[in-house]
């Protein structure tokens, strides 16, 4: 398993593909920068973040923690496609994204523009509907039913968001009954992270605007490698899929989800702002953009308490984070709606 602080650090050191990240002190648990501090919560992210991987591969601790002696193989394969930039699940940049956030970012850009944009995509429209009609978005209980309708509902900030899910859920639906559960749970935890990132972004009075796709980047980078993992063993039999491990699932994701979360920010020619949040030690300003980091620490610990999962203890999640007490409450009160509402996931494993 990751070594000190692997989770955190996990999310945003430029990891060499070929070994586990992990960096020591690097202040995000300490809030001072402290090392000491930082070991002394190490447990603490280690176990939420075995926690998480439990729930998203649907499988034990002890099933996670196995040998990967016969593992290596496969996770060096995996290291070897990126390195070759030979990654056949990489999602291709969506076609209306570049027109999109160049509208998005304009603050000449009326709501008759934006909805023009918009509707010359049909299954874009189609899925923009349904995001703002879903629980994660939908202001009331009165269905959304015109893109006009959703502009004027959620506001200009509150449409971004909506954009960012639609065009990214049909990337991260699943594709068979095979993937299903981990591409749902996926989903759902990405949904989280990116409302709670976008939460923590603006109660620090940062422009917000960029922190929900970011905050959906590390779900579709896992959805990407969970299916090129499984392209690097052969089907079954009968052509169907043979399930990798859940220990080397939960490994090839620990060390590849930052770089491959990265390789889809430039692939999709996103602005060097994600870039920088997706690099976080290594940018000096680092702790300036520690939202997402924040943002995605409260999302896993809500979204499992709503699936009664393993989780974090209640009084121990302010010493992970770079928020008061009350800025905790206030980001847990905004996905509160949104998980109470899509919870459908049986109880935890004995």
């Amino acid at each position: 398993m990751p070594g000190l602080l692997s989770w955190i650090s996990g999310y945003f050191n430029r990891a060499d593909t070929t070994t586990p990240t992990s960096a020591l002190g690097n202040g995000f648990f300490s809030k001072g920068g402290s090392s000491s501090k930082a070991e002394a919560h190490s447990p603490l992210a280690e176990a939420l973040r075995q926690h998480l991987f439990c729930w998203l591969l649907d499988t034990r601790p002890q099933t996670l923690g196995a040998n990967l002696e016969n593992a290596e193989a496969t996770i060096e394969a995996m290291a070897k496609r990126l390195r070759a930039g030979e990654l056949s699940e990489l999602p291709r940049q969506p076609m209306s994204l570049p027109m999109l956030m160049s509208a998005l970012s304009d603050d000449t850009t009326t709501r008759q523009d934006l909805g023009n944009i918009i509707l010359r995509d049909p299954a874009l429209t189609d899925q923009l509907l349904k995001i703002a009609n879903s629980p994660f978005f939908r202001p009331d209980k009165n269905d959304i039913e015109t893109v006009d309708q959703a502009i004027l509902m959620l506001g200009m900030n509150g449409i971004r968001s909506v954009v960012s899910a639609a065009l990214m859920r049909p990337m991260m639906s699943s594709r068979d009954s095979e993937e299903t559960t981990f591409t749902d749970r996926a989903w759902r935890w990405g949904m989280a992270s990116a409302r709670a990132a976008e939460t923590v972004a603006r109660l620090q009075g940062k422009d917000a605007s960029i922190y929900f796709m970011a905050g959906l980047l590390p779900a579709l980078a896992y959805i990407t490698l969970y299916r090129e993992a499984h392209r690097l063993v052969p089907a079954g039999a009968d052509g169907t899929l043979v399930k990798l491990k859940p220990a080397t699932l939960h490994q090839i994701l620990v060390r590849y989800q930052w770089p491959v979360a990265r390789l889809i920010a430039r692939t999709w020619g996103l602005s060097d702002n994600y870039q920088g949040l997706l690099h976080g030690p290594e940018n000096p300003r680092s702790h300036e953009n520690s939202a997402l980091i924040d943002g995605i620490i409260i999302a896993t610990r809500e979204v499992l308490r709503q699936a009664r999962q393993r989780n974090l203890a209640e009084e121990d999640l302010p010493a992970l984070v770079h928020l008061s007490k009350q800025d905790v409450t206030r980001v847990q009160a905004a996905l509160k709606p949104m998980l109470e509402d899509t919870k459908n996931t049986p109880a935890a494993h004995d």
